[in-house]
């Protein structure tokens, strides 16, 4: 028994879902051997999945997305760092209720990347998502030697909105490690930087940007763009178009200029836990999320647990709080069945606060369904 679930967001941590799995199990087949490894797709929660499977948890203290010191964690093993750009950038570094659009900073993100070279990473995987920025990664290229200037040679302000005083960029004292180093840029999104799918269109209201913001924005980031092909000769037009350019509000892009490779997060993170060696033995994978819905067929960590599984000829099934997905499309997306949290309680808000204990009762019917 393989059980590859992420985080049931609001609820419960990855860990704590293999963990109560792990126990109703045990609960319909005492003694089951389970193995668990808690998954991610490069959002938050990503080194935390890392480090459930075996990686070393390392802590540095970093600039929050509005300036404020944080701790923010990275994972390290055998020369692989994991990166998550949300441990410094993220909607939960805000203080409650307060959003940032225009001046949220990607800085300390740069500062996590740079603390995994001083940590002699050679790999690093770059998690982004679930950021409270959008400033095209400006903030993190500038924490790793970048310069960005307005017209009187002053640093512009930070956040995307301060990118419209842009008139010129150097990124010619870049920390030189980079060259030495495989970034790999993992995401769940594939987002061009701006336009009507980019960064600040689709993403950007997620991060309490009005109408008037996500215009100021698209034109900033449009702007930031053209000024670096303009004076730091990159060329960004390409960059810009490309997949995974948008993904948490723009940083995919700066991290394109740094030479990052992009692929789908769940893909990358399967890799880096020993997904494969642990799916050889299993005779039923369970993965999950919070909500199963349109979303999770589009790179979500359930869909790329199912897709594997399915290729190595493994039966899935899958639980979640919310189910929003036809039994056609779970079909197709390589899923057998799924056990929703709202078949035990109808309650929203219950299943909300009682997640762990419901989540038992599920998986003790998942025993008992397929085990016994």
């Amino acid at each position: 028994m393989l059980i590859a679930a992420d985080k049931f967001k609001g609820s419960l941590t990855a860990v704590q879902v293999a963990e109560r799995v792990t126990a109703g199990l045990r609960r319909a087949v005492p003694g089951l051997e389970v193995e668990a490894l808690p998954v991610a797709d490069g959002g938050d929660g990503t080194v935390d999945a890392a480090v459930a499977a075996g990686f070393e948890r390392r802590e540095v203290r970093v600039a929050g997305p509005l300036g404020q010191e944080v701790t923010a964690a990275f994972a390290l093993r055998a020369g692989t760092a994991v990166v998550e750009m949300a441990e410094a950038s993220g909607l939960q570094r805000l203080p409650r209720g307060v959003f940032a659009p225009l001046t949220a900073s990607t800085y300390g993100s740069g500062e996590l990347l740079r603390a995994a070279l001083d940590a002699g990473a050679r790999t690093i995987v770059f998690g982004v998502g679930g950021s409270a920025t959008t400033d095209g990664g400006a903030g993190m290229l500038s924490a790793l030697g970048a310069r960005f200037l307005d017209a009187d040679g002053e640093p512009v302000p930070p956040g995307g909105g301060g990118l419209a005083e842009l008139a010129s960029a150097d990124l010619s004292d870049l920390d030189p490690r980079l060259a030495d180093v495989e970034l790999i840029l993992a995401s769940d999104v594939d987002n061009p930087l701006t336009g009507p799918t980019g960064a600040p269109a689709v993403y950007g209201p997620q991060k309490g940007a009005s109408p008037d913001d996500v215009e100021i924005l698209d034109s900033a980031l449009a702007h930031y763009a053209k000024v670096l092909e303009e004076t730091a000769g990159v060329h960004t037009a390409e960059y810009a178009a490309s997949p995974g350019a948008g993904a948490a509000g723009g940083i995919g892009y700066g991290a394109l200029l740094l030479g990052a490779r992009f692929r789908p997060g769940i893909e990358v993170m399967l890799e880096v836990l020993g997904f494969a060696p642990a799916l050889e033995w299993a005779t039923l994978v369970i993965t999950g999320e919070g909500s199963l819905d349109e979303q999770t067929l589009h790179g979500k960590a359930p869909a790329g647990v199912a897709a594997a599984a399915r290729a190595a000829d493994k039966e899935v099934v899958a639980v979640c709080g919310r189910l929003a997905l036809p039994p056609e499309a779970l079909g197709r997306a390589g899923i057998r069945r799924v056990y929703p949290l709202t078949d035990a309680e109808p309650d929203i808000a219950k299943c909300i606060a009682d997640a762990g204990p419901i989540l038992e009762r599920v998986a003790e019917q998942i025993g008992r369904d397929f085990l016994s």
